[in-house]
């Protein structure tokens, strides 16, 4: 059984978390750029990871990279094809679409106000995110870079950013209460006990 010390820990995680910054994945193919985002999402108290791939296929995600992160982030699967209709519902649901592309009206990511309810998109290495995507954005976002490289590689950048929006929703106190209700807290804190506890039965 988890011990007290344990159930108090992931109460704690939970009252830290963030329901109103999420990260949708378009078409990020790389099963380790897929974990390496997953564990910087953990690391900065995001709750929802939405992705795509092309193909419709499953992205696998790498326990090895993660260190357990994908036992406290939702991973939900969109649809390639109804991405559009995934991001403007949640523009509709009153969350600002922020997206990294190398645009002409693209700001740098500090500039942006992530105390917002924002959905951050990114995209794969080779192509970015998809223009329609950008289409929907309500900011288009760089990393300022200082040599001749024009990016970064994916899971770093996310992390870059996202390490932007905890560093201006700690200073706004954001971290300080819970952001999910108690009926949440109780739903997902015994979701993540049994996942819990089933994983540490299958180490031992």
């Amino acid at each position: 059984m988890l011990n007290e010390r344990r159930k108090a820990r992931i109460e704690e995680i939970l009252y830290r978390k963030q329901p109103d910054l999420q990260l949708f994945l378009d078409d990020v193919y790389s099963s380790q750029n897929n974990s390496a985002i997953m564990r910087s999402a953990d690391a900065v108290g995001v709750l929802h990871l939405f992705y795509s791939a092309r193909d419709d296929q499953d992205v696998k995600i790498h326990k090895t990279i993660t260190q357990g992160a994908h036992r406290w982030v939702s991973r939900e699967r969109i649809a390639y094809d109804e991405r559009v209709v995934f991001v403007r519902k949640k523009q509709a649901e009153g969350m600002q679409i922020v997206v990294t592309a190398l645009d002409a009206d693209a700001v740098s990511f500090r500039k942006v106000d992530f105390t917002q309810p924002t959905l951050l998109v990114v995209g794969n290495e080779k192509n970015g995110v998809s223009q329609e995507l950008i289409a929907l954005s309500d900011q288009t976002i760089v990393i300022p870079m200082m040599g001749m490289v024009q990016s970064l590689n994916v899971s770093v950048a996310t992390a870059i950013t996202l390490y932007e929006a905890q560093r201006q929703r700690d200073n706004a106190g954001m971290y300080d209460t819970p952001r999910l209700t108690a009926k949440e807290i109780e739903q997902i804190k015994d979701a993540w006990l049994y996942r819990d506890s089933v994983a540490r039965r299958s180490k031992g």
